[in-house]
């Protein structure tokens, strides 16, 4: 055994001894989950419908992280229960269980609280007979469940724990569409696919995306075949449900994020690639002076976080700041690098532009003029307005016309701004109100915003 082996063992051993939960927290989490279950069933029992009550997600599969407190359970209800019952009954149980839960919605409502000092989720669900017959997303969790307890070896279970925390130290966890990472599910799948964490990391230092998987061969006789259904850099075929990909919702960002860190853990393994240092936050003072220092002009739009859930919120957010850097850009301000923020109360939208001024006059070139209708049509457009122009540099026509925005700052305080693509909830809450910064007032914002501002100020691979 080579030394390099020796060094992954040794590291993937001290990790494990980790994120592996010991016997007493195993014993407390079935204590739990038995007790649960025995308080729905009662609580189902005063209800004239049947269901089966199922335990489901990383605790049912032996894949939870140790100090992991997250119980979900499942109602199934018979797909023949109208949704308005299926909602009515679920939220019955679900009170009756967790007298002091509350109730979130994802495709309808459920009930989440606490447990002997457990956070559950308590969700109703159809019992379909296959996966391809859901009649909303979370019909497929018990069929995932299943599948994977099915499979899951104690060996792969620790691997998957082991990679979990890798991707983790990485940046690249979760599914929410804030992260656009690796599910559970989806890392599940992974292990099981190269047989261990070590095969999975040795063989994404080499991927060269779009890569295909499909564990039950549904696309046919090959893996390509089940890829090209997909418009994605990692497509893996739901083994449950041959029409979705496990991995839509991941980023080319982080599946290159991911590569890079799986080359590292394969070549120089160390533990902090798991458990890496929590970056210490810039003061205010090294924000002004990073900022000075870049020479670039900062503003940033600031206004009150509407009251929608992280999926709604962040497609918006996004959409709203690719927007608004588009417009910029098309005005000709070089937008540097831009970035979201989002703090409990407030959220920041960042502009970095290398030019926050324009003259007062821009270039505007036709085509050639030997494209007589299109040429035509340019020049008669301006040739009796206030350009100057049109005239003829090597076969084109031109004019100087006057600019429409001058400066950044002043786009962003008028109401253009409101005539980009903006998220609509995001576009009623800078109606509202909304505060113009610049770099020296986002710096007195620590509080709620240094530690993205650290992070945007001195970038690395990892995303935190």
């Amino acid at each position: 055994m080579s030394d390099e082996d020796t060094d992954f063992d040794a590291v993937v051993a001290s990790v494990a001894d980790k994120v592996v939960p010991d016997e007493n927290e195993r014993a407390a989490l079935d204590v739990a989950v038995e007790r649960l279950t025995e308080r729905t069933i009662e609580a189902l029992s005063t209800l004239p419908v049947d269901a089966e009550v199922m335990q489901a997600g990383s605790t049912a599969r032996g894949t939870w992280l140790a100090g992991g407190r997250d119980i979900d359970l499942f109602v199934c209800f018979s797909p023949t229960l109208d949704s308005d019952e299926l909602e009515k009954y679920g939220l019955e149980i679900g009170h009756a269980v967790l007298p002091e839960g509350r109730e979130e919605f994802a495709e309808h409502p459920y009930v989440v609280g606490e447990f002997e000092g457990f956070a559950v989720d308590l969700v109703p669900c159809y019992a379909v007979e296959e996966a391809a017959d859901i009649q909303s997303s979370v019909d497929r969790t018990p069929f995932h469940t299943r599948y994977l307890r099915e499979r899951m070896t104690p060996e792969l279970a620790r691997d998957v724990r082991i990679c979990k925390q890798f991707m983790r130290g990485s940046g690249v966890y979760g599914s929410d569409l804030k992260t656009e990472g690796f599910s559970g599910y989806l890392t599940e799948l992974l292990v099981l696919e190269y047989d261990g964490f070590r095969p999975l990391v040795e063989a994404a230092a080499d991927w060269s995306p779009p890569i295909a998987f499909d564990p039950e061969n549904h696309g046919g006789e090959t893996v390509a075949a089940a890829g090209d259904q997909f418009d994605d850099p990692v497509v893996v075929i739901d083994p449950t449900d041959p029409d979705r990909n496990v991995a839509a919702v991941l980023s080319r960002a982080n599946v290159a994020r991911f590569q890079h860190f799986a080359r590292e853990v394969v070549d120089t393994p160390h533990e902090s690639l798991f458990f890496p240092r929590k970056r210490e936050q810039l003061s205010t003072t090294e924000i002004r002076a990073e900022f000075d220092a870049r020479g670039t002009t900062a503003l940033a739009l600031r206004f009150e976080r509407p009251d929608i859930v992280d999926d709604q919120l962040w497609p918006q957010l996004e959409r709203s700041r690719e927007g608004i850097a588009d417009e910029l850009d098309r005005c000709g301000f070089d937008v540097f690098r831009t970035a979201a923020f989002a703090a409990e109360q407030d959220l920041l939208l960042l502009f970095e532009l290398a030019v926050a001024e324009r003259p007062q006059v821009e270039r505007h070139t036709g085509p050639p003029v030997q494209v007589r209708k299109h040429a035509q049509r340019f020049h008669d457009a301006y040739a009796d307005g206030d350009a100057s122009g049109p005239f003829i540099e090597d076969d084109r026509y031109v004019v100087e016309r006057e600019r429409s925005v001058t400066s950044a700052r002043s786009f962003l305080e008028s109401d253009a701004l409101f005539d980009v693509s903006l998220g609509v909830h995001i576009d009623d809450a800078m109606a509202d109100e909304y505060e113009l910064l610049d770099s020296d007032e986002m710096a007195t914002l620590t509080d709620q915003f240094g530690q993205a501002l650290t992070r945007y100020l001195s970038p690395t691979v990892r995303q935190w």
